[in-house]
């Protein structure tokens, strides 16, 4: 079931998307290729703070780490893309440990306040490491993705690509999410104390989400230096961690289906909005509070609320992921 649940999640994704690519002008097919670049994040998010119950306020930091690694690789080095894209992710992978084994000692609000540091600290780095980074300038001139002969320079093509990689990570989300290893995450998030006694290496545990998390955000990074062919420090500000996190939530946090619909409704949000002007934000603000009031379980729980968000059931899968992991 979770591999037949998976494919046809890929199967829907690729479908809808290209179907809806065919309608649209280029300046919606922009913002789509912006939704699916932001949902890759926010399912990255979801493995830290959906699943292993990580409030984690540094995920843009993330993001712009593998945007930076793909920008600088291809501009400063000359490395292709596709080659400069994997190794990017791997540095943020490995940056997610150096900095995961210190600050995942921390809990709750500690731990939110000092991912917004690293997050903050990031932007800094960025805005002031002028010869490196450009500073507030940025770094313009990104080699744009090819394949064989074919840029995908055109919004269309770019985001028939873009679905598939999201299609890809989405389907790896969901077979992590129905494994061991993914309901170890959630029985670490509901009971660190029980899960524990059961056997489970809470602090690997939380490392792993912490990590994934990390790569998926690395993942689009590099996809949305490619896409825009320039950054700067503005792009990966904390602002945008925070709305990461707000994607996760207005879409059900523990649920692949919710993330990627938060990311799609939170990006055409201001569009569709745009008449309000200034009062958008204090709109926005409004309609979170009511979609937490009034649908905990996020968009997703409107019609999944018990298959794919953390609940009950997800619960008694963690104990026995317990009971799995402390096997020999």
């Amino acid at each position: 079931m979770p591999v037949r649940f998976s494919l046809l999640l890929g199967a829907v994704i690729l479908i809808a998307g290209v179907s809806l690519s065919m309608l649209l002008t280029d300046y919606h097919l922009r913002l789509v290729n912006l939704a699916v670049i932001s949902a890759i994040a926010v399912i990255g998010l979801n493995f830290a703070f959906g699943y292993a119950g990580l409030i984690s306020l540094g995920h843009a930091a993330f993001v712009g780490t593998g945007a930076y690694g793909v920008a600088l690789l291809s501009t400063l080095v000359g490395w292709s893309s596709w080659l400069a894209l994997p190794v990017a992710i791997a540095g943020t992978a490995v940056l997610a440990i150096l900095i995961g084994v210190p600050l995942l000692r921390l809990k709750g609000h500690y731990l939110a306040l000092a991912t917004l540091g690293f997050n903050v600290s990031f932007s800094i780095v960025a805005a002031n490491w002028i010869e490196l980074t450009g500073g507030t300038n940025g770094i313009s001139r990104i080699p744009e993705l090819q394949i064989g002969s074919h840029a995908l320079a055109d919004e269309r093509s770019y985001l028939w690509f873009a679905l598939v990689v999201l299609a890809a990570f989405a389907v790896a989300a969901a077979l992590i999410h129905a494994s061991r290893h993914g309901r170890a995450m959630i029985a670490v998030r509901d009971d660190e104390t029980a899960s524990s006694m059961t056997g489970i290496d809470v602090a690997r545990v939380k490392l792993a989400a912490f990590v994934l998390s990390s790569v998926y955000a690395a993942a689009a990074g590099g996809l949305f230096a490619c896409h825009m062919r320039f950054i700067s420090p503005e792009d990966f500000g904390y602002a945008h961690s925070i709305t990461y996190l707000a994607m996760l939530v207005v879409g059900g946090e523990g649920s692949i289906v919710g993330a990627i619909l938060g990311a799609m409704l939170v990006t055409f949000l201001p569009e569709w909005l745009r008449f309000l002007g200034a009062a958008y934000l204090a709109f926005f603000g409004l309609f979170v509070l009511a979609i937490l009031i009034f649908l905990p379980s996020g968009l997703a729980g409107i019609r999944w609320p018990s298959r794919l968000r953390g609940s009950s059931r997800m619960k008694m899968q963690g104990l026995v992921a317990a009971s799995e992991e402390a096997r020999p």
